[in-house]
């Protein structure tokens, strides 16, 4: 390559992208907005640079286009989901490859459903759930302060 004073340099070529997740068919995505806000789908079909659709038959979520900007990529996909595949094919590669059940096991959805969770408690339990922290912690103390003086 000629640079500036036409001098030859060498240009440093990474052959491994620091990308890992890409938008492709068959790639598990996480809806952000919407309906079905934090359910997961499969991109079925790649209209433009903005929108995919996406069919989540195990999920209940129709097959619908939707925009890039409200999805999020999961680390999952279906590698043998061919281009435009029915909602039938998609169902049955998610079973066989068992998507659901990794995605509800995967640390990202059990931290979702934990603040879920946390979302819909009354008034009552965030005190329970108060006192139960408190208690613990004052446990946590007084054994750390027992293993300091042995």
């Amino acid at each position: 390559m000629v640079g500036p004073n036409n001098l030859l340099y060498a240009v440093s070529i990474r052959s491994e992208s620091t990308f890992k997740r890409f938008v492709e068919v068959g790639r598990v995505v996480l809806l952000r907005s919407g309906p079905h806000a934090g359910k997961t789908a499969v991109i079925a079909e790649i209209i433009d640079h903005n929108r995919a659709i996406i069919d989540g038959p195990a999920t209940g979520i129709p097959r619908h286009a939707f925009p890039y900007r409200h999805l999020t990529l999961t680390p999952f996909r279906l590698p043998k989901l061919p281009r435009g595949a029915g909602s039938g094919t998609v169902l049955k590669q998610l079973t066989s490859e068992g998507i659901v059940e990794k995605w509800n096991k995967s640390t990202w959805a059990t931290k979702r459903t934990a603040i879920e969770k946390r979302k819909s408690l009354n008034d009552f339990e965030r005190f329970k759930t108060f006192v139960a922290k408190k208690s613990r912690r004052d446990v946590v103390r007084k054994s750390v302060k027992a293993a300091k003086k042995a």
